[in-house]
């Protein structure tokens, strides 16, 4: 049996969740807005995780593991000073799915991910808010401190990870040899 999940707020608490949003980096690029995650963004996203496009981050969750995924990654920015963010597309505010600057547990080192909805995938959209946080990864860990772990069968991950100039590891994650490891560096100080 699944318990089903209250997306509501209590009123009482929205101006302070107003306040911790507002906290958080806020990035415009051409197409999109990368704002804070919110809890009404959970519908639109849940998708990612539970639905057999998921085999590229591990497989399939279960919709208990798939919202914890989304609390950790949320969560992360009280606790590490970095996280997710929402991705929306600019002219409607639609949610397209979520760009990261994470540190999940079991991996080695700070990561640049990209999840999209099923809707939004094949626009562009991933490269365009993967590029914008990668600036701020830059400045937050300096150039190489900080890589893509990609799935060896996820050929548009890798060609993107490419695009924004990361360099592939000659060895996989250590917990998954499946697993590539992309390294982001500065493109100033590439020769």
């Amino acid at each position: 049996m699944t318990v089903p999940l209250n997306l509501s707020v209590v009123p009482a608490a929205q101006p302070m969740i107003d306040q911790l949003a507002a906290g958080l980096p806020r990035i415009e690029t051409k197409r999109l807005i990368l704002r804070a995650p919110r809890l009404f963004d959970w519908p639109v996203l849940a998708p990612i995780w539970i639905t057999d496009s998921a085999r590229v981050i591990g497989g399939r969750f279960s919709a208990k593991d798939a919202w914890l995924d989304f609390c950790q990654l949320t969560a992360s920015w009280l606790l590490r000073g970095f996280g997710a963010l929402t991705i929306c597309r600019r002219s409607d505010d639609a949610v397209l799915g979520l760009v990261l600057l994470e540190h999940e547990l079991g991996d080695p080192e700070p990561e640049l991910g990209w999840l999209l909805i099923a809707e939004a995938d094949g626009h562009g959209f991933a490269t365009e808010a993967a590029s914008a946080l990668r600036t701020e990864g830059l400045r937050l860990f300096g150039s190489g401190g900080f890589v893509s772990y990609i799935d060896a069968a996820n050929d548009r991950s890798i060609r993107l990870a490419e695009r924004l100039h990361a360099v592939r590891d000659a060895e996989p994650h250590p917990g998954n040899a499946a697993t590539r490891v992309y390294r982001h560096r500065s493109t100033k100080t590439r020769s």
